[in-house]
C-alpha cells in the first residue's frame, strides 16, 4: 500500500466512526434516523403496551383451548417485536405485552379481533371456518408462466377442513370462481380456484410481496384460534428496569470497551490500535443496524453484542498470534502480516460460520426472547467478521505504509513451552464428571425441598400479578428502593418484575405465586406502609410467560442447531471426532453451568435461554480455534507422536484462548459491578460460563478427540499414529 493510499484508507476510515457516532448520538434530519435512542427496546428496557382480553361466552374455556390461543397469538404478536410476551390471566384472560410501542388503539386495530376468520364461497355459505386450518406460512416459489418468484400463503387443514375444502373446491374449479377469505367480517382475500385441492393443502398465490404473504399469513393464525376473544382493557406501561438499569448498563458497555481496548494496546502495541479502531466502526455499525432492521434490543439481546464483541476481538487475537509467530520465524512484518491472515482466515470463518448457523436455526426455529437473541447475534457475528478480517488488515498496512514498519512495533511470539494437558486427561475428565454430578445432587437437593430442580422464576412457573395504585407517583427507581425490598421480604424471592402504567399511579407487580396468607401479607404492607387502600389492590394468577410450546421450539431449535454444527465441522475437519469432541465439549459446559444455577439458586428466567446460548456459541468458538491448529500440525508434524501434536497445538493457542476470555469477561464483569439486581442474575452464570468454556475448549476437547482417535475407531491414517 503507498503512502497516499495509505492516508485516504486511514481517513476514511476514521470519518466512518465519526459519521456512525454522529448518527448513533444524534441522528439524521428532524426524525433523527439511526439514532440510538430510536432503537427498539423491549418491554424490560422501555415498556410498551398491555393489552388484556377475555374469551367471548359463559363457558370456562378448557386450558388446551387457552394454552393453543397462547401460542398462536404469541406468533402473531411477533411480527411487533420478537421479545413480545403472551401469557394467562385467571382462568379466561389472556394478556399480550408489546415492547416498543405507545398506541394501545393503534395495536388493538391492527391485531384485529382474535377467533374470527372464515372461508366463503360466492353464493355465501362458510366452507371452513380458522378453527379448522392448522397452520398458515409465507413461502416463496417458481412462478411457472414467468420463471420468476411467486410469493405465496402456504395453508394445511384440519382433516374435517380438507373434507369441506375439496368439495368447495370441486365445485367451483370448472367455473374458476372465487372463494373469500373472512376476517373481522372484512374480506382479507378472495383467490380464485383453478383446480379442486383434496390433499388438504392449500396456497394462495401471486401475493405481491413476501411481506403480504406474511400478513397475509398472520391474519390467518389468529383468526384461527379456537376461542374468540375480546378486549378487557388495554394499558401503556413503563419499563420493568428503569432508566438505571439503562444507565448502568451504558456505562458498563463503555467501561469495559476501553478496558478491552487498552488491553488490545498494551499486549498488541500498533496491530492492537488497529483493531482497537476497527472495533470502534463495529459498536458503530451494530447500533446503525439494529436501527436498520428495526430489532428489538432487550437484556438478552446484550448478551448477543457482548458475545460478538468478543468474537470480534477473538478474530483479531488470533491474527496477531500469527502474526508474531511469522515473525519469530525470520519474515519480515510485511510477510507476516499477509500470511498471518491468510494462516488464520480458516480458524475465523470456521468458528464464527459455526456460531452464524446455530444464530440462523434459532432465529427460524426459536420463538421470543430466542428469536431476539438470535438476530442481534448474528448481526454482530457477520459485522465482526467484516471488521477483523477487512478493516482491521485495511489498517494494519495503512500503519506499516505510514512507516511503522520496526519488529518492536508488532513483536514477536516467544517460544512456547508445551504443557502436557493429554497425559492429564484423566484428572480433567474426573474433574468434569464431578463438577457435572454435584450438580444433579443440588437438584435433587432443590427438589426435595422446593419442588423444583433449580429456582423457576415466574417466566417459566407463572405466578401471581398484583395491581396496586399508590396515593403518588413512584418512579421505578423509588419503586426498587423502598417497594420492592418489602415484597421480597414476604415471598423471599429476588425475582420480582415491575412496571407502571403510564399517566396513573397504578404499578404491576409480578411474583412467584402467592398463597392466601402472603396475599393478605403483600395487601397488609401497602396499607401500613404505603398507605395503599385495599380497594386500590387487584390480585390475578397470570401463566408462565415462556409456554410450553415455546420450551418446545427452543429444545428443538437448539437441537437442530447442534447437528448442523457437528456436521459443519464433520464437513470442514473431515473427521467426525473433531465434531463429536466439540459437541461433548458443549453438553459439559451447559451441564456446569447449570450445576451452578442449582447450586447458587440463581433465578431461572427469560435470560437463562439466552445465557446458555451465549455460552454455547463462545465455547465452540475456542473450540474451532484449537481444532484448527491441530488440523495444520497434523500435516506438519508428521514425524511426531499424536499426544506431542495436540499438546503442542493447545499450548500454541494458549495466549489466544486466555486474552479472549479474559476480555470477554472484563466486559461481562463490569456489567456485573455496575448491574442492577436482574442484570446481576444475568452476568454472573454469564462469567461462570465463560471460565468454563475456557477450561472445556484446553483440557477437555483435545484430548477427548485425542482419545477417540486412539482409543476408538480409526481410520487407515491413523495407523501411523
Amino acid at each position: 500500500m503507498k503512502k497516499n493510499r495509505a492516508i485516504i484508507v486511514l481517513l476514511v476510515i476514521l470519518l466512518a466512526i465519526g459519521g456512525l457516532s454522529f448518527t448513533a448520538a444524534v441522528g439524521i434530519g428532524p426524525e433523527k434516523a439511526g439514532a440510538a435512542e430510536k432503537i427498539k427496546l423491549g418491554l424490560d428496557l422501555a415498556g410498551g403496551v398491555s393489552i388484556t382480553y377475555q374469551v367471548v361466552g359463559d363457558e370456562t374455556p378448557s386450558s388446551e383451548d387457552m394454552n393453543d390461543t397462547v401460542y398462536k397469538l404469541q406468533r402473531r404478536v411477533e411480527s411487533y417485536s420478537t421479545e413480545a410476551q403472551v401469557y394467562q390471566e385467571g382462568s379466561d384472560r389472556i394478556n399480550i405485552e408489546i415492547p416498543g410501542v405507545s398506541d394501545a388503539n393503534a395495536v388493538l386495530e391492527e391485531l384485529g379481533k382474535p377467533g374470527s376468520l372464515y372461508f366463503m364461497d360466492k353464493d355465501g355459505n362458510v366452507i371452513v371456518d380458522g378453527t379448522q386450518v392448522k397452520s398458515a406460512s409465507a413461502v416463496t416459489t417458481s412462478d411457472q408462466t414467468t420463471g420468476g418468484k411467486d410469493y405465496a400463503v402456504d395453508l394445511i387443514l384440519t382433516d374435517e377442513g380438507a373434507a369441506a375444502f375439496a368439495e368447495a373446491t370441486r365445485i367451483a374449479a370448472p367455473n374458476r370462481d372465487i372463494i373469500y377469505i373472512y376476517y373481522d367480517d372484512q374480506i382479507v382475500s378472495a383467490p380464485v380456484v383453478e383446480t379442486e385441492i383434496s390433499g388438504g393443502e392449500a396456497f394462495i398465490t401471486h401475493m405481491e410481496s413476501f411481506e403480504a404473504a406474511e400478513k397475509l399469513a398472520t391474519t390467518i393464525r389468529i383468526g384461527g384460534l379456537k376461542l374468540e376473544l375480546e378486549e378487557l382493557r388495554s394499558n401503556v406501561v413503563g419499563a420493568q428496569l428503569g432508566s438505571t438499569a439503562i444507565e448502568t448498563s451504558l456505562k458498563a458497555a463503555a467501561i469495559g470497551f476501553a478496558i478491552v481496548v487498552l488491553f488490545m494496546i498494551v499486549v498488541y502495541l500498533v496491530p492492537g490500535l488497529a483493531s482497537s479502531i476497527a472495533l470502534a466502526l463495529y459498536v458503530g455499525l451494530v447500533l446503525v443496524c439494529l436501527n436498520a432492521f428495526e430489532l428489538t434490543l432487550t437484556l438478552p439481546g446484550i448478551a448477543g453484542i457482548i458475545l460478538s464483541i468478543g468474537m470480534a476481538v477473538d478474530a483479531n487475537v488470533i491474527i496477531f498470534a500469527r502474526i508474531r509467530e511469522e515473525i519469530a520465524s525470520g519474515k519480515t512484518v510485511r510477510s507476516s502480516i499477509k500470511i498471518g491472515f491468510d494462516k488464520a482466515l480458516s480458524a475465523i470463518i470456521d468458528g464464527n460460520i459455526t456460531t452464524l448457523i446455530a444464530a440462523l436455526v434459532l432465529g427460524i426455529k426459536g420463538s421470543g426472547s430466542v428469536k431476539g437473541f438470535a438476530q442481534t447475534l448474528a448481526l454482530g457475528i457477520v459485522l465482526s467478521m467484516f471488521t477483523a478480517l477487512v478493516i482491521t488488515k485495511l489498517l494494519l498496512n495503512a500503519f506499516y505504509a505510514l512507516g511503522l514498519q520496526d519488529i518492536k512495533f508488532y513483536g514477536q511470539s516467544k517460544r512456547n513451552k508445551v504443557v502436557n494437558f493429554v497425559s492429564k486427561r484423566a484428572v480433567f475428565f474426573l474433574l468434569s464428571a464431578v463438577m457435572i454430578l454435584a450438580g444433579f445432587v443440588f437438584m435433587g437437593v432443590n427438589k426435595s425441598g422446593t419442588g423444583n430442580i433449580l429456582n423457576y422464576s415466574l417466566e417459566f412457573m407463572g405466578g401471581t400479578s398484583t395491581n396496586v395504585t399508590f396515593n403518588d407517583n413512584l418512579s421505578i427507581e423509588e419503586l426498587e428502593a423502598d417497594v420492592v425490598p418489602e415484597i421480597e421480604k414476604i415471598t423471599g424471592d429476588g425475582n420480582i418484575q415491575k412496571s407502571k402504567v403510564e399517566g396513573t399511579n397504578e404499578v404491576i407487580f409480578k411474583t412467584r405465586t402467592l398463597t392466601v396468607e402472603e396475599r393478605e401479607e403483600f395487601n397488609q404492607v401497602m396499607e401500613e406502609q404505603f398507605s395503599v387502600s385495599e380497594d386500590q389492590i387487584n390480585t390475578e394468577t397470570i401463566s408462565s410467560t415462556i409456554s410450553s410450546e415455546m420450551k418446545s421450539d427452543a429444545i428443538i431449535a437448539v437441537l437442530i442447531a447442534t447437528i448442523c454444527m457437528l456436521i459443519y465441522i464433520w464437513f470442514r475437519f473431515k473427521d467426525i471426532r473433531f465434531a463429536t469432541s466439540a459437541v461433548a465439549a458443549l453438553l459439559h459446559d451447559v451441564l456446569v453451568v447449570l450445576a451452578f444455577y442449582a447450586a447458587a439458586k440463581v433465578s431461572v428466567g427469560s435470560t437463562f435461554i439466552a445465557c446458555m446460548l451465549t455460552i454455547v456459541g463462545y465455547s465452540i468458538n475456542a473450540t474451532i480455534v484449537i481444532f484448527d491448529r491441530i488440523r495444520e500440525n497434523l500435516n506438519l508434524m508428521r514425524k511426531e507422536d499424536l499426544m506431542v501434536i495436540v499438546d503442542t497445538s493447545i499450548s500454541q493457542t494458549l495466549t489466544r484462548s486466555i486474552f479472549t476470555s479474559l476480555t470477554t469477561f472484563i466486559m461481562v464483569a463490569v456489567l456485573y459491578v455496575l448491574g442492577v439486581t436482574s442484570i446481576r442474575e444475568f452476568a454472573l452464570p454469564l462469567m461462570v460460563g465463560i471460565v468454563c468454556g475456557t477450561y472445556s475448549s484446553i483440557c477437555i476437547t483435545g484430548p477427548l478427540w485425542y482419545f477417540m482417535r486412539t482409543k476408538l475407531v480409526k481410520k487407515p491414517e491413523d495407523a501411523s499414529k
